[in-house]
């Protein structure tokens, strides 16, 4: 199998030991990201936040440990109406207020857009998914439909192969060390999107932002938390809600999906059968969560 490399190739690379297929090479730099605003909450905590799209309905998305506005435009790209995308304290250019944070502290951050907004959808991812669900917690009536895509934890913390992994993350993000954040992102990305020209710009992305923004300390003692205390409290949620979960991913097992959407009384449950669906099932998801979004 093609072995993983840093620092990639000058011209975009695949680069291989050994004969291989071919592919395009292109060393053309990525896309400008879009001017952001930072919005001042109710809370004390400046948020940095991209609104994109006109009109009614407003979709707020709320992004995963260690990612952010970058990584859940995709998801938004067919949804109609206006959208809201921020970045979590201590992500981007964020405040990060003294720490330890909660997901309670992350929910207040939700519901500040959200409200700030106007918006009466969500969609939340990983980390936002345990967010979002602590708001619903608070306030099962506040959204009238719901995505959640790949919920990592809901009233028990992640397990230990999650937490050593974004244990690792933190750790190769402090060092400033580009080859060891690098290897540690990788494991992202499906094995044979890895050493491709696709995989190499997801890679110089992800880096470019976690080397450029940092993680907050605040953030390093969440993968110990449970969003909740008991699921059950989710019973109250009136919204109509898609889980979406995927089979054999370490970070987000089927199982909190499987939990979350049994937990939910209008849920429906949508599992792909192997990871890195944002790789394999990119078209099919994004319409899936367009679709179920756009519904009146």
């Amino acid at each position: 199998m093609r072995g993983f490399r840093w620092p990639p190739p000058p011209d975009g690379g695949p680069r291989t030991w050994g004969p291989g297929p071919g592919a395009p090479r292109t060393g053309r730099p990525a896309l400008p990201e879009p001017e952001t605003e930072l919005v001042a909450t109710p809370h004390g905590v400046r948020l940095e936040q991209l609104v994109t799209g006109t009109g009614a309905p407003v979709t707020v998305f709320a992004h995963g440990l260690g990612n952010g506005i970058a990584t859940t435009r995709p998801f938004g790209s067919g949804v109609r109406g206006r959208k809201l995308f921020f970045q979590f304290r201590g992500h981007g250019r964020s405040d990060a207020p003294p720490g330890p944070w909660s997901y309670l502290d992350l929910a207040r951050d939700l519901r500040a857009v959200a409200d700030l907004g106007g918006a009466s959808r969500a969609f939340g991812a990983s980390l936002g998914a345990g967010a979002l669900c602590r708001l619903l917690a608070e306030s099962p009536e506040r959204f009238e439909r719901l995505v959640v895509f790949l919920p990592a934890a809901l009233d028990r913390p992640r397990g230990e192969v999650a937490r050593a992994r974004l244990t690792a993350l933190f750790e190769a993000v402090e060092s400033g060390d580009a080859s060891a954040v690098a290897d540690v992102v990788q494991a992202e990305l499906p094995p044979a999107v890895r050493n491709t020209p696709a995989g190499w710009a997801y890679l110089r992305q992800r880096l470019d932002q976690l080397l450029r923004d940092g993680l907050a300390p605040g953030l390093a003692s969440l993968p110990e938390q449970a969003p909740l205390h008991d699921a059950a409290t989710l019973a109250a949620v009136t919204a109509p809600t898609l889980v979406i979960g995927c089979a054999g991913d370490d970070l987000h097992p089927v199982e909190v999906a499987e939990q979350l959407a049994a937990a939910l009384p209008r849920a429906t449950l949508h599992v792909y059968d192997r990871p890195g669906v944002l790789w394999t099932e990119r078209a099919d998801l994004r319409s899936r969560i367009s679709a179920f979004l756009n519904e009146v």
